[in-house]
């Protein structure tokens, strides 16, 4: 069985896993009715770390689950911040992300109940294997939500809201320890052909600067920080209407600007070696294009496990055959410029579709090529973990986005002391000159929908 139809065949199962070492049931006649959460709160990731802990413990440095003929060996990876929620009084949910032996991620939904500080776990279910689902959220009109198996779920299940959107999105870093002075670069996100962007508030300390990025006309917030910023919050607060975008028209592009090589996008031997053996025999740059968007579905795993995923190294995604979306997007890139088809980068975040507010999963990008005189939008990471939208994704960007910058190498005056920024989603921060990591939070709130 090939790749595609594995994926096919696990996006019809509905795998529930009572407790830890419980059986498994099949179907929906286990599927729980989840209360509008109201609040996140410190002490659910407290209660889950502290289970996976002790469970990990017990299981001789691996925290043992039982899935479908074997049992899986996991350590944790991370616990999604912005999904944990109290359900109502005593319960409470969390997702998590854990990686197997085999290098395989599993996301993993956790149930629990209790008093905060001694919560235990009453469910634990299998969401998700290598970012691939068992099963989709739909709320109802009351605010609760059910499980639904895949095979039942619609596109707006799915993360794709089509035609357009409206929401409020809010951009928050909060400061580590800052000693000596510092200097720090966000993106800001602009207005364009397809999302209008008003800037409602920027809460920041230090001394503040907008720089202009010229090759790719994106915008840089810098600040100038000191000792006395430690530990403080910059907020950016957007208010953002986005349309669904399809291939656009447009001139020809400048062919040096989108078809030559980037540090971690280079003009590799393998990579066109590659690219010519994939598009061999096809006619037509559109043609030519989703054969490579094929190849790259076929062949990469979506897995953030291991040295090297998530640098946009497209070098690294051919080689591993796994990575995230950046990863996934590189590697597109550089094969389309290896056979002449003009490609370019460009992140931001997608907007939860099946919720109207709450946290957002870090960053995603996505990248566009050039084919017969038009602009064509791809997500082939999605496409990947979505075998029933790889269609749509081939041409399409649904509405629920936020577009933050445009390119790699990005250059602005004054620029980090490490060179050009490599993509702009996260803050680059530098401290003493050297780099230094920022916690960064995505929230949202939709309001309504234009019409």
């Amino acid at each position: 069985m090939n790749r595609r139809a594995i994926v096919i065949a696990m996006a019809v199962v509905c795998l529930v896993v009572t407790g830890v070492g419980g059986k498994q049931r099949q179907g929906a006649q286990a599927v729980p009715i989840l209360p509008k959460p109201d609040r996140v709160t410190a002490d659910i990731q407290k209660g889950i770390e502290r289970h996976i802990e002790g469970q990990t413990r017990l299981g001789g440095g691996y925290f043992n689950l039982p899935f479908k003929d074997k049992e899986l060996r996991l350590k944790l990876v991370r616990v999604h911040t912005e999904y944990l929620s109290k359900l109502g009084p005593r319960r409470y949910f969390a997702c998590v992300d854990l990686v197997d032996v085999s290098g395989d991620v599993y996301d993993v939904d956790f149930f629990l109940a209790g008093d905060p500080a001694a919560m235990k776990v009453t469910e634990t279910t299998v969401h998700k294997i290598n970012g691939q689902p068992f099963y989709a959220w739909e709320q109802k009109s009351d605010g609760t939500w059910r499980r639904i198996p895949m095979k039942k779920a619609a596109i707006g299940h799915l993360g794709v809201i089509k035609d357009r959107d409206e929401f409020e999105f809010f951009y928050r870093a909060k400061l580590p320890r800052i000693t000596g002075t510092a200097r720090m670069w966000l993106p800001l996100a602009a207005t364009d052909s397809f999302q209008t962007v008003e800037i409602k508030s920027i809460t920041a300390p230090g001394k503040q600067r907008i720089l202009q990025e010229r090759e790719h006309a994106n915008k840089v917030l810098f600040l100038e920080l000191g000792a006395a910023d430690s530990g403080k919050t910059v907020e950016i607060r957007y208010q953002v209407k986005r349309l669904e975008k399809a291939a656009y028209a447009a001139p020809t592009p400048d062919q040096g600007k989108y078809l030559k090589p980037e540090s971690l996008v280079p003009a590799d031997e393998n990579i066109r070696r590659i690219a010519a053996e994939v598009v061999k025999g096809k006619k037509g740059d559109l043609v030519r294009a989703r054969a490579l968007y094929d190849h790259i579905i076929d062949r990469m795993r979506y897995a953030k496990a291991g040295q090297g995923w998530g640098k946009g190294d497209a070098v690294y995604a051919c080689n591993a055959r796994t990575g995230n979306c950046t990863d996934f997007h590189s590697y597109f890139v550089a094969l389309a410029r290896a056979v002449g088809i003009p490609a370019r980068f460009a992140i931001g975040a997608a907007i939860p579709s099946e919720r109207n507010n709450g946290g957002v999963d870090g960053y995603h990008c996505w990248a566009e090529f050039y084919a017969e005189g038009k602009w064509w939008p791809v997500d082939i990471s999605e496409g990947d973990k979505y075998t029933s939208l790889a269609t749509y994704y081939f041409g399409h960007h649904p509405a629920n986005r936020l577009e933050f910058s445009r390119g790699r190498d990005l250059m602005v005056e004054p620029g980090p002391a490490s060179g050009p920024i490599n993509f702009l989603a996260y803050p680059v921060l530098e401290v003493g000159g050297k780099p230094v990591k920022a916690a960064v939070e995505f929230s949202f709130s939709r309001r309504g929908r234009w019409g």
